[in-house]
């Protein structure tokens, strides 16, 4: 390693050169702690590790999301980035844009910098149509990964998911309360598997006049200007965004949110009380829930069994001014 590139890491880590030096050549005298953090500072820093080092893995752990536009997921990385810090990882972010960088190209950038482990959240893994076969690979490197919110069956990982179920019941439950009986709902994509648990609970719950869309504010506009034109009184979104969306699509329509449309959306994502009206919304327990796939990561990394099972985290219902009695 050149001179500049061992001043490099000595400053990243607080060390001398001569300390780096000692990591890199695999000498004693030098403490645990000291060795992780060069050979993590090699890694963020995008220098290979010698060839005898490589075998290990770097407290490096991925945290790879589909987007930040939504102020559910940097609000998730915030909660991962502190519990993983707390236990001596560096998150490393990846986001996911239209066209970008994919969720397996990422995969690989992730291995190849020798990461811990990984969090998914809201990956390829919650859709049925998507390509799987990044998760095989991991799968069959036996990396240690959670993925955060319900995947599709065949996949061998713990996951931490918010409970789709008991978020539509509360949901309906609130605007039958209110006398409500022309329920729309805007979910996701067709293939999107917590989309269809919301689907199967809204069914139980009575029915709804249901439209699929994009995860977006343009998106939930669309599929609500359709739901407000049959005639529909309260509609329950799959995300505050699509409940943003539903809202400028009732009012596009001259009406008025809640005297005329009741809207309900689902996160309880920052500043949603600070719409107009503030958003009546389903809380997800992103703090609970991003400790519970740091504890099961960290598990995994330690060598510890973990089952491949589903933790359901209870929701609740947040109301505010966006939801009120039918007319």
């Amino acid at each position: 390693m050149t001179q500049r590139r061992l001043a490099e890491v000595a400053a990243k880590v607080g060390v001398s050169e001569a300390t780096v030096s000692r990591v890199l050549n695999g000498k004693p005298g030098v403490s645990d702690a000291t060795r992780s953090a060069v050979l993590t500072a090699l890694d963020v820093l995008g220098y290979e590790r010698p060839t005898q080092l490589r075998g290990e893995r770097a407290r490096l752990v991925g945290l790879v999301l589909p987007e930040l536009q939504n102020p559910i997921f940097p609000a998730f990385a915030d909660v991962v980035g502190n519990a993983l810090a707390q236990r001596g990882f560096t998150p490393v972010l990846c986001t996911r844009t239209a066209g970008g960088v994919t969720e397996a190209e990422y995969l690989e950038l992730l291995l190849e910098q020798h990461v811990s482990g990984i969090v998914f959240a809201g990956g390829h893994y919650a859709q049925k149509d998507a390509s799987h076969g990044h998760y095989q690979q991991m799968m069959s490197r036996k990396l240690p990964a959670v993925l955060v919110n319900a995947a599709i069956d065949d996949l061998a990982f713990p996951r931490v998911s918010c409970d789709d179920a008991v978020a539509v019941e509360q949901a309906y439950g609130h605007l039958t309360s209110l006398g409500h009986k022309r329920i729309g709902a805007v979910l996701g994509p067709t293939d999107h598997v917590p989309s269809l648990r919301k689907l199967e609970a809204i069914n139980r719950c009575g029915g709804a006049d249901v439209e699929h869309a994009m995860f977006s504010l343009e998106g939930g506009q669309a599929a609500a200007t359709k739901l407000v034109q049959r005639g529909v009184t309260a509609i329950i979104c799959a995300s505050d965004p699509l409940a943003l969306g539903a809202i400028r699509a009732v009012r596009r329509a001259g009406l008025d949110v809640p005297k005329d449309v009741s809207i309900i959306g689902y996160d309880d994502s920052a500043f949603m009380t600070c719409t107009d009206p503030p958003l009546t919304t389903v809380r997800q327990p992103i703090e609970a829930m991003g400790r519970a796939a740091v504890e099961l990561l960290a598990n995994q990394i330690s060598g510890n069994a973990v089952a491949p099972d589903e933790l359901l985290f209870e929701p609740e219902l947040v109301v505010r001014a966006s939801s009120a009695p039918a007319r």
